[in-house]
Parts: C-alpha cells; sequence; structure tokens
C-alpha cells in the first residue's frame, strides 16, 4: 500500500529544520528549503540547486509540492485576465487580474464553492466542495504577480478577497496566505494593499479584530433592511443585520479602520428611498465608505441592474448625508470575470 506523502508546505520553518535534525543533517537546511517554498515560489525539488541531489532525493522520497497550475486563461477587451486555476486534486477554482492605469489588483479565491447563499451570484449556485490551503491561495497571488509583470510592465499592487468562495468561512487559511503574503519570507506585500471582503460573519469579523489584523474590511451588504436582505442573501437569517452592525463597531473600536461597504442596487428589490434611508443609518454606525458596484447578470434575469435616477438618488442621498461613495464600473464582463460572475460557465 502506497503511503500517501504530506504537502512540504503544511509545515513551519520550525518543523522543517526538526526534520532536517531528525534525518542528519543541518537545521539550516530546513531554511533553505522555506526560502525556495515561499518566497521563491519553487514547485520541485530538483530545482532547489544549493542542496545536495541525495537531499533533494530524501525530499521527494518524503513530501509532494501541492502547486497550482492556471488551466486556462481568458483576456478581456479590458485588459482584466481570468485564470482557471486547477488544483492538485483536479478541482477548478478562478481568479482575476484587474489593471488600471496606476495599479493591478489580484482578485482571489478562498474556498471552492462557496458556503453562502446569495441569490445574485454564480459561485453561490455551486456547492462548497473544500477550503483552500494557504499555499492554494498564495499561489494565486504569485501567477498573477507574474502577469502583472509581464503584461503591465510592474509588479502586483493590490490583493482583494473577491473571488470564489466567503473568506471567513475558510478562515484559519486564509489569515495563514495573508501572513505568508505579508512576510519577508514570502511575498513582502504590504497589509493596507490587502482587502478581505466578506458577506458578514459577526463572531469572525470580531475574531479578526481581536488578532488586531491590519488588512483592510469589507462587508458585500446590499441592504440595510433585515426582510429585503434575507429575501436576496438567505443566510442573513443567521446572521442579522443588527449582529452585523455590532460586531462592525467592534471591528472598528479595536483597529481604529473604516469599513467599506459593497452594494449593488437592483430594479424592484433595494431602490426605494426606504432602501436608501436605511443603508445612510447603518453607515452612521462607523466610519465607512460605500462602493456601488455595477450589476453583472448570471443569466436568469431574477435580477435587473437599477435605473439611472435611483443609482442617482443613491448618490444624492449619501453625499448629501457626508458619507463617501465610490460608484465602480465592472471590469470584465465579456469573460465572466466580473464581481459575481466567477464559475458562472464553468
Amino acid at each position: 500500500m502506497e503511503v500517501k506523502k504530506k504537502d512540504i508546505r503544511a509545515l513551519t520553518k520550525e518543523q522543517l529544520r526538526d526534520f532536517f535534525l531528525e534525518n542528519g543533517d543541518k537545521a539550516f537546511r530546513g531554511n533553505q528549503v522555506y526560502e525556495w517554498l515561499w518566497s521563491k515560489s519553487l514547485h520541485t525539488f530538483e530545482a532547489m540547486t544549493n542542496i545536495s541531489k541525495e537531499t533533494r532525493e530524501m525530499l521527494e522520497e518524503n513530501f509532494v509540492i501541492n502547486h497550482i497550475k492556471v488551466d486556462s486563461m481568458q483576456k478581456s477587451e479590458d485588459g482584466t485576465i481570468k485564470n482557471g486555476i486547477k488544483l492538485h486534486d483536479g478541482l477548478i477554482v478562478e481568479s482575476v487580474l484587474i489593471p488600471t492605469k496606476k495599479r493591478t489588483t489580484a482578485c482571489v479565491s478562498s474556498q471552492v464553492g462557496c458556503s453562502l447563499d446569495c441569490k445574485f451570484c454564480a459561485t453561490s449556485r455551486l456547492k462548497r466542495m473544500r477550503n483552500l490551503n494557504p499555499d492554494e491561495i498564495y499561489d494565486q497571488v504569485v501567477i498573477i504577480d507574474k502577469q502583472s509583470r509581464l503584461y503591465y510592465n510592474h509588479k502586483l499592487s493590490n490583493i482583494v478577497f473577491m473571488g470564489m468562495g466567503e473568506p471567513l468561512m475558510n478562515y484559519k487559511n486564509v489569515m495563514k496566505s495573508i501572513e505568508m503574503i505579508t512576510s519577508p519570507e514570502g511575498l513582502g506585500m504590504s497589509s493596507k494593499r490587502i482587502t478581505v471582503s466578506t458577506s458578514g460573519v459577526p463572531k469572525m469579523i470580531k475574531k479578526m479584530a481581536d488578532e488586531e489584523v491590519k488588512f483592510n474590511l469589507a462587508v458585500s451588504l446590499h441592504s440595510a433592511i433585515d426582510e429585503v436582505r434575507t429575501s436576496i442573501m438567505p443566510f442573513n437569517s443567521t446572521f442579522p443585520l443588527k449582529d452585523l452592525r455590532e460586531s462592525l463597531e467592534y471591528w472598528y473600536e479595536k483597529t481604529k479602520r473604516e469599513i467599506t461597504y459593497e452594494y449593488i442596487v437592483w430594479e424592484g428589490i433595494n431602490d426605494r428611498k426606504e432602501d436608501i434611508r436605511a443603508l445612510i443609518d447603518f453607515c452612521k454606525a462607523v466610519p465607512c465608505k460605500v462602493n456601488l458596484i455595477e450589476y453583472n447578470p448570471i443569466d436568469d434575469g431574477e435580477f435587473q441592474q437599477a435605473s439611472s435616477s435611483a443609482i442617482n438618488n443613491y448618490i444624492s442621498n449619501l453625499e448629501m448625508n457626508d458619507i463617501t461613495i465610490n460608484v465602480r464600473r465592472s471590469r470584465g464582463k465579456d469573460i465572466d470575470a466580473a464581481c459575481g460572475q466567477l464559475a458562472n460557465k464553468s
């Protein structure tokens, strides 16, 4: 019976050092291998040129490196790139490179499928098959950074956890991936350039606050009225707005970092005056800004983009109440890479 090899990137540096000591080698060999695996992102033991052939063979006998591969790549007319990422077990997730004149942003996935049930999102229609490991999330960033350098001549600027999955339902692995992305022993990116977007899991928002994380928080809100929000995001019945609001107040008290609310306006769903008033009231709880996002259809006709007048009503009322508002135009719609479309045609 063949023994299943352990993925070497599941080991900490200390565990790698211990492995070499236990096998009659020097502890610093673990440091060397750790550097190859993370900061240099190597995917084969053979390419670790500063360790002996015998040591590389020993690693090969004991471990695997379960790296991801780009299975497909599509480039939008606006320059957005969508990657179909094949995992070591054959499952597929998607990640997106979003370029602008001044920066490039990686939109990465945290789960295969999704744990939640937002009716307007294509990904939520896939059952959650599994969580991504920290290295699988990390590898998406590495790949998009290489694409940014190749196609846009500069390194990756920002990372958003807004791809497939609910990041806070894969909390441990998402936090570990961010630790490695920001570590000098990893990619060395600034935490301030990372945004974790959640549909709102109050307990985990409080946990992040307690851990004094340094990255940014975005909340996929879409309505500040419980009945409306539950109708489009059914999990809201488990995590109602009262609890969400309390957790966000706790977040700000602990971190002093403002919150971004992601908000889509749909015709006949949340385009009334009372919807606007409820959002304004919700925004007054903590310092925040609102991103009004263009809706990207997923082909069933249930959700329709609100009229320009409804959007303008939101903008004018929020501005009158001194709430910062940005209108986000979607990127990559022609290749189903825009917000809410990932996995639409997988």
